[in-house]
């Protein structure tokens, strides 16, 4: 009997080795066919098929000359790109730098004017407040008593020198 079941199992494994080999081989050959199509899947491509994809023959025809061809007009687009985009970063830069320039002095224009409207402005009180203040009679004005009493007592108060004589 443990004949039979060496029989068995050797006979098990062999089947089940003979069905992974089948299964492995199966599977390299339809990813081998996958790899050959490429499908187009609404605006991405893929190596994998999709719901309501087409597949998209991706073999290049042309021969070494045309390709280098193609790639140097692209390297030629591409400079010429890169040099379009540096003048345009260069001109946006100089746009930048003008209306900044242009800012400052407007600022700086407008803070002058505030300063001369306020200086103004002190200006017109200075003379609104010199004007409703009472004036003070200077010491020079000749006339009335006030001036002949004051005018009297500097003339009292000068002291006559003794001559040396």
């Amino acid at each position: 009997m443990s004949e039979k079941k060496r029989k068995r199992t050797r006979a098990r494994s062999i089947v089940i080795a003979i069905f992974s080999i089948a299964t492995c081989a199966f599977s390299i050959g339809a990813s081998a066919q996958n790899a050959t199509k490429t499908w187009r899947c609404g605006n991405t491509y893929s190596d994998q098929p999709c719901e309501g994809g087409t597949t998209v023959k991706v073999n290049d025809h042309r021969s070494d000359q045309d390709r280098r061809a193609a790639d140097a007009g692209t390297r030629s687009v591409q400079t010429y790109a890169d040099h379009l985009e540096r003048t345009r970063l260069s001109q946006e830069k100089a746009a930048n730098d003008r209306d900044q320039r242009a800012a400052r002095e407007a600022r700086s224009a407008a803070l002058a004017e505030r300063r001369l409207a306020l200086s103004e402005q002190r200006e017109k009180d200075r003379a609104r407040k010199a004007a409703s203040d009472p004036r003070r009679s200077s010491l020079n004005f000749s006339g009335g008593q006030s001036s002949r009493a004051a005018g009297d007592a500097s003339e009292r108060k000068k002291k006559k020198r003794k001559s040396a004589g």
